[in-house]
């Protein structure tokens, strides 16, 4: 279930967002999964500001008091529980924006560091890995955060990793959610993979949640900023169907190579991200 609702306060006690999580599962006890927007325990007031000393005052790791209390309350409501994604204190005082998952038995069963921060406004560094989490009941879930989504190399990467859903958690504030729209529909038809794009609700942000299939067909979305829950059943086993007969029964890319053709060099990026070569125009 993708639960569009405005951030909790800086600093707020979870209790806030406990109430939060049990109302949503009232409404829905059927849920297996409860996921909520980015930095969705960070708002600071209308308008969101993103304050660095403000976030770097509640970032803490992972292993801090504040995912400790996040794994009890799942293991206490019994689900899958994406709090959205959290400001994380690294290793050497680093900044992070941080996707979470949490089992139903309270550990932490996954985390994902924002590879692509919106830049220049957000001031996380860089995380440097993908990361796909196998939940129990449901399939392989692909972490992948807000901005992250304008880059088709990160949802291919996780298709790649075998992602069945990319949870792709969001704080747009601004106009080019219409957009965000179109890149939710068009990453879940190349890589053939549900994507679940959980916006904030208004006043911080511009909503308009959606449940995208393996072929880019809407399952649900929000008309509005207004607080929403999507809740639907994903069936998996589409995605192999999908892939087997093809989008729209015809185009199958996973299967587009023979045994025996040609490899075909890929040069982009000489097989990483690397700030110093990132402009197109240093390839010729």
């Amino acid at each position: 279930m993708a639960v569009q609702a405005p951030p909790q306060l800086i600093g707020a006690p979870l209790d806030g967002f406990a109430d939060e999580a049990r109302r949503a599962l009232e409404r829905h006890p059927e849920a297996k999964l409860l996921a909520f927007p980015e930095l969705h325990l960070f708002g600071d007031g209308f308008p969101d500001r993103q304050r660095e000393e403000a976030l770097r005052g509640a970032a803490e790791p992972l292993d801090g008091p504040r995912v400790e209390a996040l794994a009890a309350l799942a293991s206490e409501l019994g689900v899958w529980l994406v709090p959205g994604s959290v400001c994380e204190l690294g290793e050497h005082g680093e900044l992070f924006n941080t996707q979470i998952v949490l089992s139903p038995e309270g550990r932490l069963a996954g985390s994902y560091r924002k590879v692509f921060p919106w830049r220049p406004h957000e001031p996380y560094v860089p995380g440097d890995r993908f990361v796909v989490v196998d939940l129990d009941g449901i399939g392989r879930v692909g972490l992948n955060i807000c901005y992250d989504a304008w880059f088709p190399e990160t949802m291919r990467q996780l298709a790649w990793m075998g992602a069945e859903v990319v949870l792709n958690v969001v704080k747009t504030t601004t106009a080019d959610r219409a957009q965000e729209l179109v890149l939710a529909r068009a990453n879940a038809i190349v890589n053939q993979v549900f994507v679940v794009s959980v916006n904030c609700a208004g006043p911080t942000g511009m909503g308009q949640s959606i449940i995208v299939d393996p072929e880019g067909g809407v399952i649900a979305e929000a008309p509005d900023a207004e607080p929403t829950l999507l809740a639907t059943d994903l069936d998996l086993a589409v995605v192999d169907h999908v892939r087997t007969n093809g989008t729209a029964g015809v185009n199958r890319m996973w299967s587009q190579f023979r045994p025996g053709e040609p490899a075909i060099p890929l040069p982009v990026y000489g097989g990483r991200i690397d700030p110093e070569t990132w402009q197109p125009s240093n390839f010729s």
